[in-house]
């Protein structure tokens, strides 16, 4: 970690917090240790949504509903799984021995936000601050595309063509801090889409997108 420290200019007060941020449960319940980094994500959170937010003030004149879709671009799931990949945390992640070789995308996108909560008790508001502006930054500047709200899209053409549609979860499985959803869109009593994800909000998105694409429908991009 030192390398990763050193880059960063982050001069560590409490190392123990960035070892918690970087743990999952499962590493968490096997070696007896009393935290893991879900509650440092809940604090990680709202630090980057913080962060983006006043970014994107200060630098696009865009009006409200513009700036909420971009940001929520920039801190989705995705967003924080690249974010991790761009800046080598990801080899810095322990988990328990089932889980080894196979960290699934939800947990490294969890894991950038609670090390973001580390910073931010360890070194302030200022250096954290500093340390996601350095690595969102040229994502917005070059107008990275990560996310679409594809549930919007399709509520809005429903709409439209005065279609009944809904969103239905058909399958849930696996341990509880770890689940797998399945979520179906049923228009007009018939199925159309179905996706699959960690959280029922991502399965949403995925479900919708699938059934745009049956339907033959792209979304715009985020910033139009």
């Amino acid at each position: 970690m030192n390398d990763f420290f050193e880059k960063y200019g982050i001069i560590p007060n409490n190392r123990k917090l960035y070892e918690t941020a970087l743990s999952h449960s499962s590493y968490a319940n096997e070696h007896n240790e009393k935290r893991d980094y879900e509650r440092l994500e809940f604090l990680g959170d709202a630090v980057l949504e913080l962060v983006v937010s006043e970014y994107l003030y200060k630098n696009y004149e865009q009006n409200e509903g513009s700036m909420t879709k971009m940001r929520a671009n920039f801190v989705c799931e995705n967003a924080n799984y690249e974010y991790m990949q761009k800046i080598g945390l990801y080899k810095y992640i322990k988990v328990g021995h089932g889980e080894t070789g196979n960290v699934k995308k939800a947990i490294v996108a969890d894991i950038f936000e609670a090390f973001i909560g580390a910073i931010y008790l360890d070194q302030g508001f200022d250096k954290v601050k500093d340390y996601i502006l350095n690595i969102v930054t040229p994502y917005i500047n070059n107008k990275t595309y990560f996310f679409n709200d594809y549930k919007s899209i399709l509520q809005e053409l429903m709409q439209t063509d005065k279609r009944s549609f809904t969103y239905e979860l058909v399958d849930e499985s696996g341990p509880s801090h770890d689940k797998t959803f399945t979520i179906v869109v049923r228009i007009d009593n018939v199925i159309y889409g179905k996706g699959t994800a960690s959280s029922k909000k991502e399965a949403c998105q995925l479900a919708a997108k699938d059934t745009l694409e049956k339907l033959a429908i792209k979304g715009d991009d985020f910033n139009e």
